[in-house]
Formats: structure tokens, sequence, C-alpha cells
């Protein structure tokens, strides 16, 4: 490794690379990357020359990064197919529509500037699970290159291919208008074009590129954000808000009266409205989630069947595919839909676009259909610091707690716990339909920590402090994100 090559093993994350650019890794540091991945793509291709299409977001430094990533994978033989500037789900799309062996988008997503990263996957629609992370690590840290002849081609207005799918497939018959933020990220060139196209009319909020991001960073999970699209919903008389990240895979959505619609349960009502064509069809959704789809009297009508599963964008993606879901649906925003609504990924625009049907299919506002669902009481999503070498040790511990309790019938605001669900931490349920989770985040050093009630906010703040007590009487846990 040249001096001047810098990783930091921690960019290698559960399911991406993230760093900050220069001082975590060095452009020699992605070039390494590079020669790591195209490696790796070789041992599972078992081609010489396996293709590669390659994307990047609207970063002022985006361009180069894919430039350096580049030289690595041709480096190790690949034949780089160079899209330009995208969003993640338009180079996972490009790798169906141009028939590739892997894909590779330089993106940090919704992280501030300064931040780039990978988001890579070598299997059709799916991206590296932490498996195939920790081998790219593995490969790249330890030099274990392969070597080769490849090449590299640009591919023109692959943007417009991308518009047309989707647009072509979703056309409304009712004129809904919809506010479009992007946050001055790469979704501003994309969003605002095919909803648009479908049939919306659309009012563009911050759509323009600017790289700085002058307002703010564009995550839908950014209060900030959403307080400007509600603005902009009730300013215009619009029938729905939409938010857009970084890199086009997640949505947030705001109802016509400025109201924030939580991600899980915008889920809830697609998959009801899918349900509804789809009989018998099965849904997944992560541990954050409400507890209202097992309890869901449409979903249940219909025959529909939901899996709750680890949360992370590459877990519920893999799920969705392995059970062969319709749909999956994770609390953060990243919705995913299968054949024949999409080909299993995070698509935040495909993801409007289900929420624009489901406005079409019914004669009533956004509000009216939220309203719909039963009442819950829901924390946001705690994050109580705790170290990156402690914290899966101390979910364990907190795991073997809970089986206890639920073994001596111990009660929690007077109820047993009735199910518990360890795929990804722990969840623990009770007969009312009130849960709580305990799990350590996948990539930050902190616990993760949602509890929800279907009887009171009275309830919802018990079971938090049940958490909390086990929290603090292991001594190793710090200050909260956020708290109730």
């Amino acid at each position: 490794m040249k001096n001047s090559t810098k990783i930091d093993p921690y960019g290698f994350r559960e399911y991406d690379a993230r760093w900050i650019y220069e001082q975590d890794i060095s452009i020699e540091g992605i070039e390494e990357l590079g020669k790591g991945l195209g490696t790796q793509i070789k041992i599972h291709t078992n081609k010489e020359n396996p293709r590669v299409v390659v994307g990047h977001d609207y970063r002022s430094y985006s361009e180069k990064i894919k430039s350096s990533l580049k030289k690595g994978l041709i480096f190790t033989g690949c034949y780089v197919e160079d899209i330009g500037l995208s969003l993640s789900p338009m180079v996972y799309f490009a790798q169906f529509n141009l028939n590739t062996d892997a894909v590779a988008m330089v993106t940090a997503s919704h992280n501030e500037n300064g931040w780039t990263g990978v988001k890579m996957g070598i299997k059709k629609g799916l991206t590296h699970a932490p498996e195939e992370m920790k081998e790219l690590k593995e490969i790249t840290l330890n030099q274990k290159f392969k070597k080769g002849n490849g090449n590299e081609k640009q591919i023109d207005d692959f943007q417009q291919i991308y518009k047309n799918d989707l647009i072509n497939k979703n056309k409304i018959t009712k004129k809904i208008k919809a506010v479009v933020a992007c946050g001055n990220g790469t979704a501003g060139i994309f969003a605002p074009d095919i909803l648009r196209g479908i049939g919306c009319e659309v009012i563009e909020l911050d759509c323009n590129l600017d790289w700085t991001f002058p307002k703010y960073n564009p995550n839908p999970e950014d209060l900030e954000m959403l307080h400007e699209i509600a603005k902009a919903v009730k300013e215009n008389e619009a029938d729905i808000g939409f938010g857009f990240d970084g890199d086009g895979d997640r949505v947030g959505v705001i109802d016509e009266q400025g109201n924030e619609i939580f991600s899980d349960k915008i889920g809830l009502l697609i998959a009801r409205n899918l349900s509804e064509k789809h009989n018998g069809a099965k849904f997944i959704v992560d541990v954050k989630s409400t507890g209202l789809y097992s309890t869901d009297k449409i979903l249940a009508k219909n025959n529909c069947n939901t899996l709750y599963w680890k949360t992370g964008h590459s877990h519920i993606k893999r799920k969705v595919n392995i059970e062969n879901a319709l749909a999956g649906f994770e609390k953060s925003g990243h919705f995913f839909f299968n054949e024949p609504l999409g080909y299993g990924y995070d698509d935040g625009i495909n993801s409007a676009i289900q929420v624009c049907h489901l406005l079409d299919n019914q004669n009533k506002k956004m509000s009216e259909i939220t309203n719909e669902l039963p009442n819950t009481f829901q924390t946001p999503t705690m994050a109580p610091f705790c170290k990156d070498e402690e914290k899966y040790n101390i979910v364990d511990d907190l795991v073997k707690e809970i089986k206890q309790i639920k073994n001596n019938k111990t009660l929690i605001d007077g109820q047993e716990i009735k199910d518990i669900l360890t795929v990804n931490g722990v969840r623990f349920s009770f007969d009312d339909g009130s849960w709580g989770l305990i799990r350590a985040s996948s990539n930050k050093p902190s616990l993760v920590i949602v509890t929800e009630s279907p009887t009171s906010d009275e309830r919802k703040k018990r079971i938090f402090d049940f958490i909390d007590n086990l929290l603090q009487k292991t001594g190793k846990i710090g200050e909260y994100d956020q708290k109730i």
C-alpha cells in the first residue's frame, strides 16, 4: 500500500461503505476499494471480465471519486459501463435493463457534505449484506487483488430510459397536486419529471442541484425538511407532499393538512391498497415498524401475511427476495416493490408513485385515508450512546433478561409479555398490541429504542421507562440523541 493510501477500516459498514473523504479515505484508498470490489465481483461471477454499471450522485467530489473507483475496477479486468449522474435506484435499474453482473453507486446518501461512499451489489436487485461487506473489507485491506484487462464505456441518455420505465407503467387518472422536495440533492432532476409524467401537477421545492445543500441535508427524516414541505403543501393547497433523500432511495410523506405520516404507516396504507388486487400477498417490515400490520383487518380479509425482519435496507431487500414478497417497508422510508410493481430494490420515486395510486384509487383526501388506521402512540426512534465494541454484548444480555421476565410472568404496566422476536435485537409485545424494541445500531455507536401502544400514551411511556431502567442498570449507556 502506498504511503498516501488511507482507508479507515470502520468505513466498511454493515451494508455499504462510507467515509469522510480525505480525512478517513484518500483518493488512492478509493482506487484500492475499486480493486477489492472488482476482485470480489470476479470471484462471485467466475468471469474474467464481469460487466459493472457505475453511477454517481451530485456532490462536488463524487465524479473524482468515481474515476478512482473505476480505475480500480478496470485494473482487475472489469468492463465498466458508466451511466453518469444517477440515483441509487437508477443504478439498480440499470443492472436489469443492461443485464450487467454488478453495480457500484458512488453516494453518501443523505450524509452531510464531506462524506462519500459506495453502495454495491452483485445479484440483481440486491445490495451487499454483512457477509459481503466483511469479505470486501478483507480483500481490500489485505490487497488480495486479482489482475486483468478491463475497459470502460459511457452509456448516454440513461436518465431518460429510467424515467420512462417508471412513467409508462404508472399513469394516473386523477389530477393530484404534489409538492416535490429534493433538498437540492440528485433527486431534483428526476422526481419532478417522473411525477409530472404519470399525471401529477408538481410544485417543486429545492429541486435545483446544489451540492452545498444550502438549506438542509436532503433527508426525509429531517424535521427541518419536513416543516418546509408542510408549509409549501398548505400554501399551495396541495394534495400531498413528498421529500426525497440525497440518492433517491427514500421518501417522506406529508398529508394535505401539513402533517407528517410516519413511513411505517404509509407502508401499511400501501399494503392495504395492494392487498385488494393481490390476495394472499406477503409483506416484509422491519422490527422498528408499527404493530398494526399484524392486527390489520383489511390485510387479514385479503389473506395477506406480514413478517417482521431485521432493520436495514439490505436485510429487508433480501427478505423480500427470498420470501418472494410483494413489497417490503422500512420505518426509515426505504420501500421495496417486487414484480409486477418493481424489481425488488428501494426506489423513493416508485414509493411516491404508489402513494399516488392510493390517492387515485380512493375518492378521499390523504388525511382521511390515514385516519382510517387505528390510532397508536409511538415514540420516535431513540438512540442512547453505547460503544461499538460493547453494544452487541449488551443487547445479547438484555435478550436473556427479557426472556427471563417473560418466563417469570413478571408484569410490565400490568401486562405479561406475550411474544418475543429476536431476529434483530429484541422486540417484545403484549396482548393489547403494545410493544418495545431494543437493538444495536448498524451504523453508529448506539442502541436503538422504540415503543408503541395502541392503548394509551401512558403505556407507551411506561414501556420506555421499563427499557430505560434495564439500560441504566448496565452502567454502559450514555446520552440519548432524543428522549420522550
